[in-house]
Parts: structure tokens; C-alpha cells; sequence
């Protein structure tokens, strides 16, 4: 933990900065940025030590991360920018950015900074990931960092060329709880683990069209998390099989009207993961839950691991997780454990880059599990158009935490 950089944990809740409007930032309660297992280290002492930082898209997302960023120690925010220049003119009055631009190309050729974060619509963020490589930026990305794993890959070998790093959202491997988990696997704990499942959903967002449309989907927006914690738990997938729906063929949506979906928003995927383990998530935009989607009284277990001799679950979302149950053979009523985040935010991603550039310490997260993950979703859509099981041809180093 980085002292002098954890805040006070309020209960965050990722819908809910979703469908604030702009001018809402402000209010936001501020979290600290931790990432367990990372060495204690002093603030950087003088500006120029600090990450320069440029913010594209300027939408109720950048209200969770501005805060977090204005915070850390290692980030000195530089820029904002966004389609709708009003709203970065805003944002950068409200942190006291000095510069706001209405385009990336005008951000690029702008005042000097050093890590893009791209908190733009999920279509943007492949060719604005690619125009920043090309101007010399790392990237922070929301997910996904690309559509595709051959986009994705392409953009690796980019970054590389110009000597930059690039990495993606979201980030929760990075949380305690996580780490309990897979270190209770790697332990042995559970025998021979047989399978685990998974699920997250919610009834939708209505402030824009842009996740029912080309490029969107449940599975990217929502699905993205379960996958990259359970391939993160149980290792990269070998195989995917997938069944994906429209249940709800219309949206209405805010200040539009309505829209046809053309993206699934419900998602059933099997993954396979050698040796017998098998996996499976479900996610959509058609899941009612009587809180709705406020983390901290999501109470029952996402996401469970079976095995020969122990279970355990997730409690609450992966996301804003608030503990996890062991029951073993000899104690076969469950445990809680690892209650406390210390720290952990989903929102904290970008806060933690800045933190590895100035450090050049490393992430647990990487862009090769970010595209694994792409991977396997691109797998589900071509399972369920074609009736088979398709073999995955990417990976990442694993395990990520032993």
C-alpha cells in the first residue's frame, strides 16, 4: 500500500457512476489505491517525478476516475478531452486541469503528457488506442482494449515498437480477495477442483445506445469481469462453447428514443481449462435483482470454485467484493475471510499505471489476459453462430498470483 495515498472506503457502485450525469463527479466520496502485495512506497516528492496524464472521454465514467486520480501521488492530470467539449471544459474546471480539448487529435498535438486514459464508448477505444501509441502515449483503457484478439495484438506490437506499454480494465485480479482465492487454490485447499460458476447482470443501462449496438454487448461490458477473474483463478480457457440471445429486441434510451439491439444482452459461456475444469458465466441486461446494482448488499456468492474436498464463493461482485466463504471438509460450514478491501476500487486501474511508470514496479494485470479475454468473447459469439466449439488460440502468464 502506498502510505499516505489510502482514503476512506465509502460503498461505490459502478451502475451508479455510470448513469450519473457529469456535473455529479463532484460528490463522489474518494478511495484509496492499493494493490495487494505491492511493497510500501513513498509519495514521489516533486512534480516531475509524477505521470502526466491526459483524460479522453469526459462522460459519467470519468467521475469515478478523476477523483481517484487527483489523488495519487504519482499522476499530475494534464488534460481532458471529449467530443462534447463542454464536458471537458468541465471536468478540467472541477479537478483543476488546465487544459481541455474537443479532440484527440488537438489533445495529441497539445500540451505534453504521458499516459492516455481512455475512458471512452467501448467502439472508440481500438483507433483511439492506436492514435496515441502512434504519438508516443501509454495507455490506460477502459475495456475492451480492442474488439478483436488480432486488433489487440496488433496494438501490442505497436506499443512495443514505439516503446511504449499499454494496459486494460478491468482490474480484479488486483483485490484482495482475488489473492486469498487463488492462493487457497494453489494450497490445495479445495483437492481436485472440478468446476466454478459465475454471474453478473443487471436490467440494463438506459443512458446510452452504445451497449446494445455493433461493438457493445453483455458480454464485454458486463461478462468481461467474471471471465477475467475465473481465468485468472483457473487459468487461460483451452476451449469455449457459448450460447448468446436478444431477449429484449428494443431499448429506450435516454434523450433517443428507442433503438433495436443488435448485441446480445444475454450470455451463457462454458470454458474449458484443462484438466477436467470447467467453467461457466452467465451474464446480461435482463437480470432483475430486488437492490438493483448496489455492490455492498449484493450478499450472496457470484462467483463459486467446487473441488473434491473444499468450496468457497465470492461474496458480492468481483468488482466491489466483500469476502470470501471457505467451507472444507472438516469445518463444512462456511468461513468468511478476507472481508476487509483494503483499498481495492474497481475504478482504481489508471491510478495504479501511474504508480508502475513512476516506480517501475509491475502490475498484476496485463494487457495478454485483457485480449485472452476479448478472445474468448469473440469465441462465444462464433460458438453460438456456428453451433460448435471453438479452440482458443491466445493466452497470458499463469498463474498471476501463487
Amino acid at each position: 500500500m502506498v502510505r499516505g495515498y489510502t482514503m476512506k472506503i465509502t460503498a461505490m457502485n459502478r451502475r451508479t457512476f455510470l448513469e450519473q450525469s457529469a456535473a455529479a463527479g463532484a460528490a463522489l466520496t474518494l478511495a484509496g489505491v492499493v494493490r495487494p502485495g505491492l511493497a510500501a512506497a513513498a509519495p514521489p516528492a516533486k512534480a516531475k517525478d509524477r505521470v502526466r496524464v491526459g483524460v479522453i472521454g469526459c462522460g459519467s465514467v470519468s467521475g469515478a476516475y478523476l477523483p481517484h486520480l487527483s489523488k495519487c501521488p504519482y499522476a499530475e492530470l494534464v488534460s481532458t478531452c471529449d467530443i462534447i467539449p463542454e464536458r471537458a471544459q468541465q471536468r478540467a474546471e472541477q479537478f483543476k486541469i488546465a487544459n481541455h480539448y474537443p479532440h484527440i487529435e488537438k489533445m495529441l498535438a497539445g500540451s505534453e503528457f504521458d499516459l492516455l486514459v481512455n475512458l471512452t464508448d467501448m467502439q472508440e477505444h481500438e483507433h483511439l488506442n492506436r492514435e496515441a501509441i502512434a504519438a508516443g502515449k501509454h495507455i490506460w483503457s477502459e475495456k475492451p482494449i480492442a474488439n478483436t484478439l488480432a486488433a489487440g495484438q496488433k496494438i501490442l506490437e505497436q506499443a512495443k515498437a514505439k516503446g511504449v506499454r499499454i494496459w486494460g480494465a478491468p482490474v480484479v485480479v488486483s483485490s484482495p480477495q482475488f489473492s486469498l482465492m487463488a492462493k487457497t487454490l494453489a494450497a490445495g485447499t479445495l483437492g481436485r477442483i472440478a468446476s466454478a460458476h459465475a454471474d453478473y447482470g443487471h436490467t440494463g443501462p438506459t443512458w446510452s445506445s452504445f451497449f446494445y449496438e455493433k461493438g457493445g454487448g453483455s458480454m464485454p461490458d458486463l461478462g468481461v469481469y467474471s471471465l477475467t477473474t475465473l481465468t485468472g483463478l483457473l487459468g487461460p480457457a483451452r476451449s469455449v462453447v457459448a450460447m448468446v440471445s436478444i431477449v429484449t429486441p428494443t431499448r429506450t434510451i435516454d434523450r433517443k428514443g428507442e433503438i433495436k439491439v443488435t448485441e446480445e444482452d444475454n450470455a451463457m459461456v462454458l470454458l474449458d481449462h484443462g484438466n477436467g475444469v470447467l467453467s461457466h458465466v452467465q451474464c446480461g441486461f435482463n437480470f432483475f435483482n430486488p437492490h438493483g446494482h448496489v455492490g455492498t448488499k449484493e450478499a450472496r456468492h457470484t462467483i463459486t470454485i467446487y473441488g473434491s474436498r473444499a468450496s468457497m464463493g465470492l461474496v458480492g461482485y468481483d468488482w466491489e467484493p466483500l469476502g470470501v466463504d471457505l467451507a472444507t471438509e472438516d469445518k463444512p460450514e462456511f468461513e468468511r475471510l478476507a472481508t476487509d478491501s483494503d483499498g481495492y476500487v474497481w475504478q482504481q486501474g489508471a491510478s495504479l499505471i501511474c504508480e508502475c511508470l513512476a516506480t517501475g514496479k509491475e502490475p498484476l494485470f496485463t494487457p495478454e489476459h485483457a485480449l485472452h479475454v476479448v478472445d474468448i468473447i469473440v469465441a462465444a459469439r462464433q460458438s453460438q453462430q456456428t453451433g460448435r466449439r471453438i479452440e482458443m488460440s491466445s493466452t497470458f502468464k499463469w498463474p498471476i498470483v501463487t
